[in-house]
């Protein structure tokens, strides 16, 4: 006879379906293994993103970075190292987020001759593919090891900057620009963000040797586009240096040089870049440029025809560099903003413009702002924009123009800034301004 039996659990909440399918325990096997036996490409898609989604966090790059393409993985990668993720400044790719942000740490707090070179030159073939753009806001200085006696007359100078000149070079970043590929951008600070009590001047020294190697790197860097390099004691010398590597550079666009210590010889070499370089942006904010520079950067403007934005604000260009600028306008045809606030300018400079405006096309936003204009030089501004139909911003806050002159500008300025509206939304396919 045929009997029939049937097994009961002990436990009555027990049931086949909570039984995983083998290929479940598969996944998870792989896994929990991931590390061993990284087999991710011989899954199909679906079970791909189910182990994708089981993996750890705290895996080596070694094994995921080459491997590991998923997004929602470098998600969460990002999600739990940093508080704030805005992914949308990289491309929206968490990946090239977290290998960007993840070599600028290692690069702010590295310490030449203590940091292990190793951990920079082992992430280069993991993230060279992902690296577009790198913000290192922070160099620091080796340590200093042989202490001098304290005199009771140390001086807190920027002479003492001078001292260890030998041991205070920062990381050579030749060999490390030129391994990405696809570096675009490239934004440094040769300096300390918190030094607290342990402030000395050689924290903030940018070195002949430092600015040499990062000269070559850049000129090596072909697919360079942006360079800033700001707030880091750069002379007359060291951008001389940087300009003639950087004057047939095929795809830089945009030169920030801005809080140096750019004087007039370092602005001739700038004028001489612009002039043979594709550069379209150029900001040289907070510098010490006088009309001598002014003149060189304005010889360049006039010779230049891909330069659409200048940027001298809180220099010293005086009416002779900024009359030589407004006489460069009257030839160039590319120049679309140009900033001159602080600049010590006064009537004289405001009669140049009044021609320029009158005559050039191109501009679209001049900054007088902190100048001396006064009352005559407000009224020749105004003399210019009246057939002005292309200016659509002119800042003259604190420009000591008179107010009812300031009003008329602005109602000109703002139906020239109305008619490009209209005209955009009639022909939405044209360029913005």
């Amino acid at each position: 006879s045929f009997y029939t039996r049937r097994c009961m659990t002990e436990d009555p909440s027990w049931s086949l379906v909570t039984v995983p399918h083998l290929t479940e325990l598969c996944l998870q096997h792989i896994a929990h293994n991931f590390q061993n036996n990284p087999i991710l490409s011989c899954l199909p898609p679906e079970d791909q993103k189910k182990v994708v989604d089981r993996l750890s966090t705290s895996l080596p790059l070694t094994v995921t970075a080459n491997i590991v393409s998923h997004e929602d993985y470098w998600e969460r990668c990002c999600k739990e190292r940093w508080q704030v993720c805005d992914v949308s400044n990289y491309g929206d790719s968490w990946k090239r987020m977290f290998f960007e942000r993840y070599l600028e740490e290692i690069l702010k707090f590295f310490i030449p001759n203590t940091t292990d070179p190793n951990q920079v030159l082992e992430l280069i073939p993991l993230c060279q593919g992902y690296v577009r753009k790198l913000e290192i806001d922070q160099f620091l200085p080796p340590l200093r090891v042989d202490h001098k006696e304290e005199s009771n007359d140390l001086s807190d100078t920027e002479d003492e900057a001078e001292l260890g000149e030998v041991y205070m070079h920062h990381y050579n970043l030749k060999h490390l620009i030129t391994a990405f590929p696809h570096l675009e951008e490239l934004h440094l600070t040769y300096g300390v963000k918190s030094c607290g009590m342990n402030f000395e001047w050689s924290l903030f020294n940018f070195t002949e040797l430092d600015c040499s190697n990062l000269a070559a790197a850049v000129k090596m860097c072909r697919s360079l586009k942006v360079f800033k390099l700001t707030r880091s004691k750069v002379n007359d010398d060291k951008v001389k240096l940087l300009a003639r590597n950087l004057q047939y550079h095929p795809c830089l666009l945009e030169l920030d040089l801005s809080h140096n210590l750019i004087g007039d010889h370092g602005a001739q070499a700038l004028g001489k870049l612009i002039s043979h370089s594709k550069l379209e942006t150029l900001v040289l904010c907070n510098n010490q440029i006088c009309h001598l520079g002014a003149q060189a950067i304005a010889q360049g403007l006039a010779e230049s025809s891909t330069m659409t934005s200048l940027n001298l604000r809180l220099n010293f260009v005086e009416d002779k560099g900024g009359e030589a600028i407004g006489r460069a306008l009257l030839t160039n045809t590319s120049l679309k903003s140009l900033h001159l606030g602080s600049n010590n300018l006064s009537e004289p400079t405001a009669a140049v413009f009044s021609q320029v405006l009158a005559q050039n096309t191109t501009l679209r936003s001049i900054n007088f702002s902190c100048n001396h204009l006064r009352l005559d030089g407000g009224k020749k501004l105004l003399e210019g924009l009246a057939n002005n139909k292309t200016l659509t911003e002119l800042d003259l806050r604190h420009a000591e123009v008179e107010q009812e002159t300031d009003f008329l500008i602005h109602q000109i300025v703002w139906a020239n800034r109305e008619a490009v509206r209209w005209g955009s939304l009639q022909h939405p396919t044209t360029e913005p301004l």
